[in-house]
C-alpha cells in the first residue's frame, strides 16, 4: 500500500500552500492492524496555527461575497471527485485508521454526500421578510456567515465527520481550520488536495495537523477572528473546549460521547433485532459514538438473543482491514484496546459471563475479539462508560417502564434504538428516551439528510440536514419602512 501513502500530502496546508511545520518537527502516523510506522507528518505548531487563522480571515471577505450558488458548484465539484476517487481514500483510512476496506468504502459514500447535500443547500440560505404585528415597520431577516471556524474532527471517521463540518461551513460562506485527530491526518490532508483540485479558493480551506493539540487550539480559541467551533470528540475535552470558547463568547457545536441504549421489546421480531444490534454494535469493529453501548432484552426474550448475538459474533473475520473477507478491523490503538480489556475484565469480576470473545488477539496490532457479555452487574462500568469496542453487554427487563428508566439512567443522550413489531408502541417508548438520534427497528441511522447530534451531556448543536448549515451563520434582524 506504499502507493497509497506516497499519493498523500504530509505537510500543513495553509493559504492554498503546502507548507512544513514552522520548527520543522514531524510526528510519525502508525497502521494499527500492524503497529508499524505508516509516515511521518508535519506538527504544526501555535505560529503554524496562527497563520492559518490569517489565511482564512484574508479570504472569508471573497468567499463570503461568493454567490451561493457558486459556493455549491465547488461542493458538487468535490463530491464527483471524492466518488471518482472512493477507493484511493478507502484504502488510506483502512491503513490509518484500521476499518475495514468495505467499511471505509461505506463511509466515503456517507462523507462524500455531505458535500452533495450541502452544494444543494448553499443556495437554501433563506431568510425571512414579514410586517410587523404593530404595523409599524416591516421585518427583513437574513443569515450571515459566522466568520472563520475552527473544525476539530475525530479519528474514528476521518473523511465523514471532516465533510460533515466543512460543507455547511463553506455553503453558509464562512472559512475553516480543520485540525484532524493526530491518529489519522491523512484522510483530512488528502481532503485538501481535493478541495483544491474542485476549485475551493486558497485560505477557504486550510488543514493543521498537530500533537499539540491543547496549545494551538487554545491559542486559536484565544484569537478574536476565531468566532466558530465544532468539535466532534469526548465530553471531557469538550466541556474544556466550551471554558475557552466562553471567554471569547465564541459559538459552539460539539457532539460529544454516547452511552447508547439497544431496546428489544417482548414483541420483537428476533431475526430483525439480532440483526439490527450486530450493525449498530459491530460498525467500525464498535468505535462509533452512536454504536450500541448496551442492551436491554425483555426478559422472555433473553436467552435466545444473546444466543444468536454470540453466534453471529463468534464467526466474524478479524484482521487487517485491508485483507480480503475480513469483517472486524483493530482498534485505533493500544490505549482503546487496553481500556476494552479492562472494562470485560471489570464486568466479569462482577459477575458477568462470557458467551464469546473477551481477550485482545495474540498477534501484532490492536486487534479484540467480538464480545458478548450476559448476566451483567447493574452496576459495572462497562454500563455507564462508552466501551468504543466490539463488546456487547446485554442487561434483561421486564417492564417498559423499568426499560425506559435503565436507558435515561446516563448523563449521554447521543443515541438509541428500539426494537419492537408494534411500531406505535416502539415510537411511544421511543420518544420517552432522552437521545437526540433514534433508530426503530434499525441499526443503521446516519444521513446527511437529517440533523445529528445529542442531548444532555453529549453535546450542543446539530449536524447535517438543514440544521447543520444553520450552525455556522449569524441571524440578522432588520427594520425597514419605506
Amino acid at each position: 500500500m506504499q502507493d497509497i501513502i506516497s499519493k498523500t500530502p504530509t505537510q500543513l496546508y495553509i493559504g492554498g500552500q503546502w507548507k512544513p511545520a514552522s520548527d520543522g518537527a514531524q510526528f510519525t502516523v502508525y497502521d494499527p492492524a500492524t503497529e508499524t510506522a505508516l509516515v511521518d507528518v508535519s506538527n504544526a505548531t501555535v505560529d503554524d496555527c496562527l497563520s492559518a487563522v490569517d489565511a482564512a480571515e484574508a479570504a472569508g471577505k471573497i468567499w463570503s461575497a461568493t454567490s451561493p450558488r457558486n459556493r455549491g458548484e465547488i461542493l458538487r465539484k468535490a463530491f464527483e471527485l471524492m466518488v471518482e476517487r472512493k477507493d484511493y481514500f478507502a484504502k488510506l483510512i483502512s491503513l490509518e485508521e484500521g476499518k475495514t476496506y468495505a467499511e471505509a468504502i461505506g463511509e466515503m459514500a456517507y462523507a462524500s454526500e455531505f458535500y452533495r447535500w450541502y452544494a444543494e443547500e448553499a443556495p437554501r440560505n433563506l431568510g425571512q421578510f414579514s410586517r410587523s404585528p404593530a404595523g409599524n415597520n416591516n421585518i427583513m431577516v437574513s443569515h450571515k456567515p459566522v466568520g472563520v471556524c475552527l473544525l476539530i474532527t475525530p479519528w474514528n471517521f476521518p473523511a465523514a465527520m471532516a465533510t460533515r463540518k466543512i460543507g455547511p461551513a463553506l455553503a453558509a460562506g464562512c472559512t475553516v481550520i480543520l485540525k484532524p485527530a493526530s491518529e489519522t491526518p491523512l484522510t483530512a490532508l488528502a481532503l485538501a488536495a481535493l478541495m483544491e483540485e474542485a476549485g475551493v479558493p486558497a485560505g477557504v480551506v486550510n488543514v493543521v495537523p498537530s500533537r499539540n493539540s491543547g496549545k494551538v487550539v487554545s491559542a486559536m480559541l484565544d484569537d478574536d477572528r476565531v468566532r466558530k467551533i465544532s468539535f466532534t470528540g469526548s465530553t471531557e475535552v469538550g466541556r474544556i473546549l466550551l471554558s475557552q470558547a466562553a471567554q471569547k463568547i465564541i459559538s459552539s457545536s460539539m457532539e460529544l460521547g454516547g452511552n447508547a441504549p439497544l431496546v428489544v421489546l417482548e414483541d420483537a421480531d428476533l431475526d430483525v433485532a439480532v440483526e439490527g444490534a450486530l450493525v449498530a454494535k459491530m460498525r467500525n469493529a464498535g468505535e462509533s459514538c452512536i454504536g450500541a453501548n448496551r442492551m436491554y432484552v425483555h426478559s422472555s426474550l433473553y436467552e435466545e438473543f444473546s444466543r444468536q448475538l454470540s453466534e453471529k459474533m463468534s464467526v466474524l473475520k478479524v484482521g487487517p482491514g485491508l485483507e480480503e473477507d475480513v469483517d472486524v478491523g483493530p482498534l485505533v490503538n493500544a490505549d482503546t484496546r487496553d481500556k476494552v480489556m479492562e472494562l470485560v475484565n471489570g464486568a466479569v469480576d462482577a459477575g458477568a459471563r462470557i458467551l464469546t470473545g473477551g481477550k485482545p488477539l495474540q498477534r501484532p496490532g490492536f486487534f479484540f475479539e467480538p464480545t458478548v457479555l450476559v448476566d451483567v452487574a447493574p452496576d459495572s462500568d462497562i454500563l455507564h462508560e462508552e466501551i468504543f469496542g466490539p463488546v456487547a453487554p446485554i442487561v434483561s427487563f421486564e417492564t417498559d417502564e423499568q426499560v425506559i428508566a435503565l436507558a435515561n439512567d446516563t448523563d449521554f443522550g447521543l443515541a438509541a434504538y428500539v426494537f419492537g413489531k408494534n411500531v406505535g408502541r416502539a415510537l411511544a417508548v421511543a420518544q420517552k428516551i432522552e437521545a437526540g438520534v433514534m433508530g426503530v427497528n434499525r441499526g443503521f441511522i446516519s444521513d446527511p439528510a437529517a440533523p445529528f447530534g445529542g442531548m444532555k451531556q453529549s453535546g450542543i448543536g446539530r449536524e447535517g440536514a438543514h440544521e447543520g448549515l444553520l450552525e455556522f451563520v449569524e441571524t440578522q434582524y432588520i427594520a425597514v419602512e419605506w
